[in-house]
């Protein structure tokens, strides 16, 4: 539209004013102008479009209104008044303004726009007119007419400006919409919105203009709405220049594209339609912090609580998913954190997240894999829906992470969860028992070697599993059905927890004796060994130290402060009373002006571990209340989820557990009288742990509790005599235990069991012949020779020395507990009575120790079966090995016989390691580790661990090795706590252990050819399975201590046997081949040893003077094979290789997990002929303990020929294979096997079998057996 010259009045046209409204000049006073103004104004206001005469008659008032007399006019109500007469007339002369100058028009709406400021004081006396002047606008659409003009925008931008400044929250709704009408029209029906313009709105949405002007934020928010089809093609403009062309400088807001991208999308996101694949593209960006940016922006969008925006874009969020495995650290931490708003307010996304928050769940950064578990956690905790199982067993992981900060995060988070939902139920049951195994999770962590760890799992017990701030019937009540609903492994770990925290209240405890004594030099030397056993059981050993010591300072300085602490670890401190003595030290340690105080904090770890927070006399009574309600059947067990049998089986065995560390809090009447209606239950185990209680915490109850006593003496008595086994040492144990007249009760006991044996009658004697062996033990001055008849005349004689029953033929190496035959059970008894009598006796002079060696020896030597009259089944023999090789081991413990044990029985002892049956290695290794780990073993017995070198199942060998680990950790730390140690380092110092275990391989029955080369690789093998642990570091140059043993081994001889030249050359063989490993494990081991070792004389001779022993005793062949581990010979099966075999051994092959042989034997029925070859069994994939079988039958193929087989009948007895003898070497003709290339001759202990297969078994061979007189004779023990 082209603008005609404006229109101006000329100077003889008169201007006609209103009716009443004289001339407005700039000659009269500003009052005068405006009382006319306002007249003109209602003129004005009243006319209308169609008033043509009216329009005509006040144009040159119009005109005149435009001049700069009006528009420069200083005065506000002048303005005002003409603005709204402005209006007025484009709304009068609609469409077509009476103003036709351009550069008019752009003056008079430049003026407009300054007058609408005034809408800014909603107070003002003016506020109507200027919302008179913005309604009329906005309802005529004016600015319109500005669209013609070519500098339109400066208006609009102007206009913009002013109403977004102007806006407030004094502002009604209708001002609002006016405002919004105004601008919405100018962006609409114009051609285009410009930058320019578009940052007057964008800038509003900016965090830091948000929040200045929250009015304005909204009104730009409904402007961007309500506009939004029009605007979305300016907005995609200016995020194509600045994100993808990167051209910044088009806008000032370049720099706050993300938080405009943030605020648009909440807006609404059609806003966003074509810039959201343009942050795909940012997405995959060379530049990390650019990454970074996007994905913090994305993760806000993803993340609001209504957006659709990952259904609707699924490319974009697959890429966005991408960034989870971003090379950049901070763009994956970024990522994770983003996760926990997803998964709380899209569930639905959950599928997709949870892949990859189970990679970043092992991500290598400590921060990524700690914010993955705060992101399940708190999901979860707002609602457990939200995470599912996958998600939960991320954070289970992690419990085991590496780092301390991640394993607390996921142990405190888990514990969170479990008091939410387990504890308080706020979810229901069926949310609790999703999450029930977060209890024995927790609790399993006790196991973890870190102290912190430990610490950490006693605070979450007493905060968030059995919550000490409860009321004590509460508090009992969750730790009554915690304890039922427990695993075993988690029950073990809460058992250890409290044995830990009552250990260390007895070394808190001893230390404060210490300051009751008159200070001395030994005296300071006990405290310091106190202290530093106390500040292992603390965090951070190092500074706990410094801060234990300057404890006890304190301690010596302060005797309110000692009184305080022996009353916290006094056995009759009530939980209330422990946690005022808490409050009290720690008032006392505390210094004001210190902000942190670690000294404080360290003694409070001391403190939370020593104080009594849940069991006092009152819980005990509580959970004695509980276990008589489930007792009665009026408990809420099946509330509780448990059965009233597994509550008070649980119940017993929780007050068992505590009546070790806290024994004092039993002693009432009513926990006595609960404990006596207990024994009195069917349920074996029930009656035995009551019992126990009794045991541990009836110190008292002779002086103080008659009637207990009275009632107490007959049951004891009578589970004795009658009970079960566990029972009856109970029994007898609780008898010694709280009764001043033990003697007679325990004779009242002996005399009538010891009348009543019977051999005929094998199921009645187990429970006598465990009182017996008991009462031996803990009597011995008073039973110690009637036992001697006993022993000697039915022990022996009647039961061990004949077999009266046939046992079971089904072929197995092993059996459950209820399948073994009375009978042997019994023998199993009899034997652990003998050595309960000898440890009794602790007499090495008598001939019984020997005698009974003899026996036990002899017991192995004939692989169980001790008569050799073949009436005992396999299962049975397997036992009695056991039984024997145990025996052994428990008679060792004790000093006095462990000097009379021969090298030949330690050896055949320790070879009950190899036995073929996989149980018996099984227990016969735990019981071997727990006797080492306590210190009750001579070291020797350490090296048995060597020959787990051979055994076939792959667990076993691992369990091995974490023996050794265990046991030679504790005798260092041993070695290094107690100062006393350094004089007895050949019994502690682990590196002793290389002389016996070199004598142990060298008398080892499968080493029958020094040069074999098989053989020297088994021995390799095992040599290495125990340097390998010992070597891990070299402490004070121990790599030349042990070269230095090795050698001055070879400088002497067998002791066991000094005269055969084949026994020493076999010795020195061995310790060839120890120098051979050490040498190329270790380059440290030429260095000078520092000091001379000592070698056992038990085992090697003195080293002679004229004896000088530098021959070399491998060849270089030899040494080439165990070096560069040479293949072994052709497969048996085809990918099976050949294990190394000799006569009188058992066979297997270390072979990968997967391979699998049947348990079935094809031959175990009478009458069937037994395939049978060098079989080739397999190792576990699982291992666990499955049956042995006794027959298998394996196949050779050779190139396609026809089976060889070797057969033999179980009916006759006929057999061509020799029966394989254990401990001595076979005297009859040499087997066919012997003739096969690893054959020799040996001692020939069966080879260890794996769990799951069978091990081959041949009918006995023509050798010469004694008679039972024989050794009887061998066995006198009446001498």
């Amino acid at each position: 539209m082209e603008f005609p010259q404006q229109q101006k009045p000329a100077g003889d046209s008169k201007i006609t004013y209103p009716p009443g409204v004289k001339e407005i000049t700039e000659k009269i006073s500003n009052d005068e102008v405006v009382k006319r103004l306002k007249m003109v104004v209602k003129t004005y206001m009243d006319m209308d479009q169609d008033s043509e005469e009216e329009k005509q008659q006040y144009l040159n008032l119009a005109l005149h209104l435009a001049s700069e007399f009006f528009l420069r006019n200083p005065n506000k109500d002048v303005r005002l008044l003409v603005a709204c007469c402005l209006a007025d007339i484009f709304r009068i002369y609609a469409p077509e303004a009476p103003y036709t100058s351009h550069d008019k028009l752009k003056d008079i709406f430049l003026f407009i726009t300054r007058q609408l400021k005034g809408l800014e004081d909603t107070k003002s006396p003016q506020f109507n007119r200027y919302f008179y002047l913005l309604e009329n606008l906005a309802w005529v659409k004016s600015y319109n007419i500005c669209f013609e003009l070519e500098d339109c925008n400066d208006i609009f931008i102007q206009l913009f400006k002013t109403l977004f400044s102007v806006i407030n929250n004094s502002h009604n709704q209708k001002v609002q919409m006016h405002m919004l009408d105004l601008m919405s029209s100018i962006i609409m029906e114009g051609d285009g919105v410009t930058q320019e313009l578009l940052d007057t709105i964008l800038i509003n949405l900016i965090p830091a203009h948000k929040n200045l002007n929250k009015q304005a934020y909204d009104l730009a928010k409904t402007l961007l709405k309500r506009t939004v089809q029009t605007i979305e093609t300016c907005i995609a403009n200016f995020f194509n220049q600045v994100l993808v062309m990167g051209k910044s400088s088009v806008s000032d807001l370049s720099e706050h594209v993300f938080d405009l991208i943030q605020e648009l999308f909440s807006i609404d996101p059609l806003l966003l339609t074509s810039v959201m694949p343009q942050l795909e593209f940012k997405l995959k960006s060379n530049d990390g912090e650019e990454r970074l940016a996007v994905v913090r922006l994305l993760a806000k969008l993803f993340g609001a609580k209504d957006s659709e925006l990952a259904t609707q874009n699924r490319p974009l969020w697959q890429c966005f998913l991408g960034r989870f495995n971003d090379i950049h650290v901070p763009v994956r931490l970024e990522s994770v954190k983003f996760a926990s708003h997803c998964l709380m307010n899209h569930p639905d996304l959950a599928k997709d997240l949870t892949e990859f928050l189970k990679v970043r769940s092992h991500d290598p950064e400590e921060a990524i894999r700690h914010d993955v578990i705060v992101t399940i956690i708190n999901a979860g905790k707002k609602d457990l829906n939200l995470v599912n199982d996958q998600l939960l067993g991320f954070v289970r992981e992690r419990t085991l992470d590496k780092r301390w900060r991640v394993r607390k995060e996921a142990m405190m988070g888990l514990a969170q969860l479990f008091k939410k939902y387990c504890l308080h139920h706020e979810a229901g049951k069926e949310q609790a028992q999703k999450i029930s195994w977060i209890k024995d999770k927790l609790l399993h962590i006790y196991y973890q070697n870190s102290i912190d760890d430990k610490l950490l799992v006693e605070k979450i017990f007493a905060q968030y599993m059995v919550p000490h701030s409860l009321d004590t019937e509460e508090k009992m009540k969750c730790l009554y059905y915690l304890y039922a609903c427990l695993d075993t492994n988690a029950v073990k770990a809460l058992n250890e927890m409290w044995k830990c925290q009552n250990m260390l209240r007895g070394l808190v405890r001893e230390l404060l004796d210490l300051h009751k004594l008159p200070a001395s030099e030994a005296n300071t030397t006990a405290m310091f060994g106190k202290l530093m056993t106390i500040s292992k059981n603390l965090p951070d050993a190092g500074k706990a130290q410094d801060f234990m010591k300057r404890f006890n300072q304190v301690l010596g300085e302060d005797e309110k402060l000692r009184v305080q602490l022996d009353t916290l670890i006094s056995p009759t401190c009530s939980c209330k009373q422990a946690e005022l003595c808490v409050r009290e030290i720690t008032r006392k340690l505390t210094f004001p002006k210190q902000p942190t105080n670690p000294f404080l904090e360290m003694v409070k770890f001391l403190l939370e571990r020593i104080a009594p927070v849940h069991i006092d006399s009152e819980a005990i009574s509580a959970l004695v209340k509980l276990l008589n309600k489930s007792i009665e059947g009026t408990a809420d067990d099946d509330e509780e989820g448990v059965t009233p049998d597994t509550a008070i089986r649980s119940g017993l065995e929780l007050l068992k557990v505590l009546s070790f560390t806290h024994p004092t809090a039993f002693h009432s009447a009513e926990t006595y009288e609960s404990l006596l209606q207990c024994l009195k239950m069917e349920d074996d185990k029930v009656a035995e742990a009551a019992i126990q209680i009794f045991r541990n915490t009836g110190q008292k109850i002779e002086t103080e509790l008659q009637q207990i006593r009275s009632t107490l003496i007959p049951v004891l008595h009578q589970k004795a005599k009658r009970g079960t086994p566990h029972q009856a040492k109970q029994a007898v144990h609780c008898i010694h235990a709280i009764f001043c007249n033990k003697e007679v009760q325990l004779a009242q006991i002996f005399e009538p069991l010891s009348r009543s044996l019977n051999a005929d009658v094998p199921e009645q004697l187990i429970t006598p012949l465990v009182s017996l062996g008991h009462i031996s033990l803990l009597a011995p001055d008073q039973f110690a020779s009637p036992m001697k008849a006993i022993v000697a005349n039915f022990i022996v004689k009647d039961l061990l020395m004949n077999d009266r029953s046939v046992g079971n033929k089904n072929g197995k190496l092993w059996t459950s507990d209820e399948e073994v035959s009375p009978e042997v059970l019994a023998k199993v008894q009899a034997i652990k009575l003998l050595v309960r009598w000898l440890l009794g006796m602790k007499n090495s002079q008598s001939k019984s120790a020997n005698s009974t060696l003899r026996l036990l020896s002899a017991m192995l030597v004939s692989e169980g079966d001790l008569t050799e009259q073949k009436k005992i089944s396999k299962s049975d023999m397997s036992r009695l090995r056991l039984a024997a090789g145990g025996a052994i081991m428990k008679l060792a413990q004790e000093p006095v016989y462990h000097d009379i044990i021969t090298p030949e029985q330690f050896q055949l002892c320790g070879l009950v390691i190899n036995d073929e049956c996989y149980q018996v290695r099984q227990i016969f290794a735990q019981k071997l580790h727990l006797a080492l780990v306590k210190l009750l073993l001579p070291l020797e017995y350490l090296a048995v661990f060597s020959l787990c070198a051979k055994d076939p199942v792959k667990e076993r060998r691992a369990h091995a090795r974490q023996c050794l680990l265990k046991n030679i950790s504790i005798r260092r730390e041993f070695i290094n706590n107690n100062p006393l140690a350094h004089d007895k380092m050949v019994s502690l110092l682990p590196e002793y252990v290389v002389p016996y275990m070199i004598h142990l391989l060298a008398h080892d029955p499968d080493f029958t050819k020094p040069q074999d080369f098989e053989q020297l690789r088994d021995l390799k093998e095992c040599l290495w399975f125990m340097l390998e642990v010992l070597m891990v570091q070299n402490e004070n140059n121990s790599h030349a201590f042990l070269r230095k043993m090795v050698e001055n081994i070879k400088q002497t001889k067998d002791a066991q046997c000094p005269d055969d030249p084949k026994a020493n050359e076999k010795l020195y063989i061995v310790c060839d081949v120890a120098l051979f490993v050490i040498v190329n494990k270790s380059t440290a081991c030429h260095l000078e040893s520092p000091k001379d070792p000592v070698l056992p004389t038990k085992f090697y001779t003195p080293p002679d003077k004229d004896f000088i022993n530098d021959k070399e005793y491998l060849s270089s062949e030899a040494r080439t094979v165990l070096l560069t581990g040479k293949p072994k010979p052709s497969p048996v099966l085809s990918t099976v290789n050949k294990a190394l075999t000799v006569p009188g051994r058992r066979v297997y092959n270390k072979t990968a997990s997967s391979d699998t042989t049947s348990n079935t034997s094809t031959n175990s029925q009478p009458n069937s002929p037994a395939t049978k070859t060098r079989d080739v069994v397999t190792e576990s994939s699982e291992g666990g303990a499955r049956e042995n079988e006794e027959n298998p039958v394996i196949t050779k193929k050779d190139d396609g020929k026809k089976e060889d087989t070797v057969t033999s009948d179980l009916t006759t007895g006929a057999s061509t294979i020799p029966k394989p003898r254990r401990g001595r070497p076979p005297k009859a003709t040499p087997s066919p096997l012997a003739n096969e290339k690893e054959g020799g001759a040996g001692k020939g202990r069966k080879r260890a079998a794996p769990a799951q297969d069978s091990a081959p078994s041949g009918e006995p061979n023509s050798i010469k057996i004694p008679k039972a007189e024989d050794v009887t004779q061998i066995l006198d023990l009446q001498r």
